[in-house]
């Protein structure tokens, strides 16, 4: 018996999976009960390690990265928008050099490691202020990858769209900004939404040009702290960890909640009611009638 996709796995293919998971099971559990015992074992896991996150201290200075690095992502997330819509229409662009230095543009970028790109900006442009530098790495790497998805969308759009637009007379701009862009950021936006979790994830590369977000002040934190002759590094990138999580999953629940309501969003023009039509009898008896 087979699937349209894949057979259908008989008595010996049932047992092995069974056996492979049951195996998997256990390896995944040992290495769960083995990490908790090393932290166990270091005292990372001791009750006193978890009070200090009862300490005001300790929430201010997380709230205080938690600002920090929504501040970056924020900036970072507009911007990298904007620097996408740009470069997507200019690889589109029937002018040749425009559409080679948008290309250009988006390959390098995509490319270069991030990281190297945010340190450039820290090194030779912004040493005083890391929040801009950190800001702008994150703005060209992910305003090049939103562009590709941007394109992507843009290209998505039925040609019969784009010819009736010019049919009526409507310019290359026009059709653009009106027709094919509407549609491919309603298309992509599952895409882009989840490009933006990956632009708040790499904000904690502004630890490494000191810029105060979530990780650097949790490490700083922890270097600073000793209970029981021990930093309280799992403690506190834990709670840190615990807060990338959920902005993450509200992004995302976002992404989902704005997919149904654009499968869910009414398209095309509401015709009026027609008028009522007189039956074929009543209009002869009408004519008898005179």
């Amino acid at each position: 018996m087979s699937s349209v996709l894949y057979d259908v796995p008989g008595p010996r293919a049932k047992a092995r999976n069974l056996i492979l998971s049951v195996v998997g099971g256990i390896a995944l559990l040992g290495v769960g009960a083995f990490i908790v015992f090393r932290l166990a074992r270091t005292g990372q896991l001791a009750p006193e390690m978890w009070e200090i996150l009862q300490y005001t201290s300790t929430q201010e200075r997380i709230l205080e990265g938690l600002v920090a690095t929504l501040k970056a992502f924020f900036f970072a997330g507009i911007f990298s928008l904007i620097l996408g819509v740009l470069l997507a229409v200019a690889r589109l662009s029937d002018h040749l050099p425009i559409r080679w230095f948008a290309t250009a543009f988006i390959e390098l970028f995509r490319a270069v490691p991030l990281l190297i790109t945010i340190f450039v900006f820290w090194q030779g442009f912004l040493i005083n202020d890391p929040m801009w530098a950190l800001v702008l790495g994150l703005t060209v790497y992910n305003g090049s990858v939103q562009a590709e998805v941007l394109r992507a969308g843009i290209l998505s759009v039925p040609k019969g769209q784009v010819e009736a637009a010019y049919a009526i007379g409507m310019r290359k701009s026009q059709v653009m900004l009106t027709v094919q862009i509407p549609q491919a950021v309603r298309a992509m936006m599952p895409t882009i939404i989840s490009q933006l979790v990956v632009t708040l994830k790499d904000t904690s590369l502004g630890y490494i040009i000191v810029y105060e977000e979530l990780l650097y002040v949790a490490r700083q934190f922890s270097d600073n702290t000793l209970i029981n002759g021990s930093n309280p590094e799992v403690v506190l990138l834990g709670a840190v960890g615990a807060l990338y999580v959920g902005i993450c999953l509200l992004l995302s629940w976002f992404a989902t909640w704005l997919e149904k309501r654009g499968r869910r969003a009414k398209t095309g023009i509401k015709v009026a009611d027609a008028e009522p039509v007189a039956e074929p009898d009543k209009a002869l008896d009408g004519k008898d009638g005179k």
